[in-house]
């Protein structure tokens, strides 16, 4: 029998309808890498506020009469002020919805800024930094949510990534603004203007999340949401399939989430989960090395102002680039792989940190040096963004902004518990023993993600959440099938 062929007409639709199909992904692929972008200028000022204070500290001590007291509660003022952030977006997120609270933040991101710069008295400096601590703890919860409820599954991980490596941008630029200006703190604190007005900008010009939109019954504006996000016509069957399954468990929620519904035993493990993960990855010290960086490069052995902000510059830039390479793997080999690899490396690092800043051996201060780096390295790959990722998928949808807001919560706290008590534990324990500490901690890591941490790559946030309601233990979920691909 002889084989026919299409005719050339036929082909030649065939040809350009695949085409259309390739730019279509290219233009959705680029929209969703766009408000991933915007969201994260959050996560950039986020970096930036936090990581400005370790430039201008050596200058502000000059200026002002400050005791460890003081430094500690101006320092720590950023974390303590996310903590009423957090708490503030938990529930206004719900009635008011995620863009608008990322406008909100930049205002008080701005606002902030420009009150820091101009502080005539540490007290001042004071609130003002519990003002932008305010706009981080906003952000910080707000953002990851807005990207994590506008992505795919399969790129979800690497897409709210996006946020950390935001945050590690914004210390790499916090670390160079304060060495390019390194005569004056005031400069170095207005410019957080500047990322300040792009977040309000970015954000004018977005709309709001298509979840978010189907839990207030705005069907046809979620519609159109999905259909801008995926760069498909509102009435595409994919833009069909996936406003059902999010219409589906928005119809499961027939009131607010309460504080029975967070400590209920089929979500009390993901609350479990998110809460840990914070608590361990605070307690590595990361914010202690991030404000403290100079400082601990001084007990390094390194000597000048200059040499230790430019050590710092280096340290911000692996955070960058390690970042990346966490962006790369978190889709591939997985959150619970990666999480081991991260709390392996930390422990390891900071336990060379330790040892010679305990023995105060000069032969030694190279071995700090590169525990600094290596730390660095393993943090920012995996312990950095991993929370945050999973703080945004692991919730049912029906107490999705109250879990973050106490997942938050609890990052907030143990964040300025950290940053608060690193100058009087140094005095007290020295900064062996600190690091000791923060070993032991990441050492600890290990064994709740063996027990605990479930393994949610590729997997739909509907199907993270039919899997909880089964009552099977949260760790199994890697087994799941994944039932939703376009969630």
């Amino acid at each position: 029998m002889k084989a026919t062929s299409s005719p050339p007409s036929a082909r030649w639709r065939t040809a350009c309808c695949a085409e259309a199909r390739q730019l279509t992904s290219r233009k959705a692929q680029m929209m969703i890498y766009f408000i991933a972008a915007i969201a994260g200028i959050a996560g950039f000022l986020f970096g930036f506020d936090e990581g400005v204070i370790a430039g201008a500290l050596h200058l502000l001590r000059g200026e002002f009469t400050i005791n460890p007291f003081d430094e500690g509660l101006m320092t720590a003022a950023v974390p303590l002020g996310a903590l009423g952030g957090a708490l503030l977006a938990g529930r206004t997120t719900e009635t008011y919805g995620r863009r608008a609270l990322l406008l909100v933040a930049g205002v008080l991101f701005a606002a902030g800024a420009l009150l820091s710069a101009a502080a005539g008295a540490v007290w001042i400096l004071t609130a003002s930094r519990l003002l932008l601590g305010l706009a981080v703890g906003i952000a910080a919860m707000v953002a990851p949510l807005y990207i994590s409820e506008s992505a795919p599954a399969e790129k979800r991980g690497m897409l709210v990534s996006i946020y950390q490596l935001a945050i590690t941008l914004g210390i790499l630029g916090a670390y160079l603004v304060g060495f390019a200006f390194s005569e004056s703190w005031r400069l170095m604190f207005v410019m957080g203007v500047l990322p300040a007005l792009a977040l309000l900008v970015g954000m004018y010009r977005m709309g709001d999340t298509p979840r978010w939109l189907a839990l207030q019954g705005r069907t046809e504006e979620a519609r159109l949401a999905i259909a801008r996000i995926r760069e498909l016509a509102p009435h595409d069957p994919a833009v069909d399939a996936e406003l059902a399954s999010i219409r589906q468990a928005a119809q499961q929620r027939t009131r607010p989430g309460t504080w029975a519904d967070l400590l209920s035993p089929t979500v009390r493990p993901a609350l479990v989960v998110g809460m840990g993960l914070f608590f361990l990855q605070q307690l590595s010290g990361i914010n202690a090395v991030i404000y403290y960086a100079p400082t601990v490069f001084k007990e390094a052995g390194f000597n000048s102002t200059s040499t230790q902000i430019l050590a710092t510059v280096g340290i911000g830039v692996v955070n960058v680039g390690m970042t990346f390479v966490g962006m790369y793997l978190i889709d591939r080999i997985g959150r619970r792989r990666l999480l081991f690899i991260g709390f392996a490396g930390t422990a390891l690092s900071l336990g060379m940190i330790a040892l010679a800043a305990a023995t105060a051996s000069e032969s030694l201060d190279i071995l700090a040096t590169i525990g600094m780096v290596l730390y660095i390295a393993a943090f920012a790959a995996s312990i950095g963004p991993l929370p945050w990722v999973m703080m945004s998928e692991i919730f049912p949808l029906k107490v999705r902004s109250l879990g973050m807001s106490v997942t938050s919560l609890a990052n907030w706290g143990f964040n300025f518990l950290v940053v608060f008590s690193f100058p009087i534990l140094v005095s007290s324990i020295g900064l062996g023993g600190v690091f000791a500490v923060y070993a032991l901690v990441c050492a600890a890591g290990l064994v709740f993600t063996y027990l605990l941490v479930p393994e949610t790559s590729g997997v739909s946030l509907e199907e993270i959440e039919r899997h909880l309601e089964s009552g099977q233990p949260f760790r199994t979920l890697d087994a799941a099938p994944v039932r939703v691909a376009t969630a």
